[in-house]
């Protein structure tokens, strides 16, 4: 191949340019500091000068995410179990409730039945001749001597 001439009045000026990735690969990160520049000879003489491409590091595995998190499914949790908790102490609230008004019924029922027994033990009538008799004289006390 010929090569190109050069006039010795007319100079060429080459500006280094960054060697760009092609669209269909994705962007590596790049290495902090600056980097280093090469220069490629074509087979035709000409020089170019760019920034190596580096290489790229293979991906890093993606972890799954769940599709909710655990924090949320936490607090959820939480609430429902709080709110468990309320209805059941409702629910003892109300049997304590209940339970106390059973127990002052029976107190009270105990009450008039015992009441109803000693009143007929006082008052009932047809024993009246089982007890004994007394029977009141006059009486004279004279000079504090009680006297029949």
């Amino acid at each position: 191949m010929p090569r190109p001439e050069h006039h010795p009045a007319a100079v060429e000026v080459h500006h280094p340019q960054p060697l760009t990735h092609p669209p269909s690969a994705p962007l590596a990160p790049v290495q902090p500091g600056p980097p280093t520049v090469q220069s490629i000879v074509l087979p035709d003489g000409r020089v170019i000068t760019g920034y190596p491409l580096t290489p790229e590091s293979p991906p890093v595995p993606v972890q799954p995410r769940p599709a909710v998190s655990r924090t949320a499914v936490n607090i959820a949790l939480g609430g429902i179990g709080f709110g468990a908790v309320c209805g059941g102490l409702a629910l003892l609230t109300t049997f304590i409730a209940a339970l106390t008004a059973f127990i002052t019924q029976l107190i009270t029922l105990a009450a008039v039945i015992f009441g109803g027994w000693i009143a007929v033990q006082l008052f009932g009538a047809g024993h009246r001749d089982a007890g004994a008799t007394v029977n009141i004289r006059k009486a004279v006390i004279k000079r504090n001597h009680f006297h029949s």
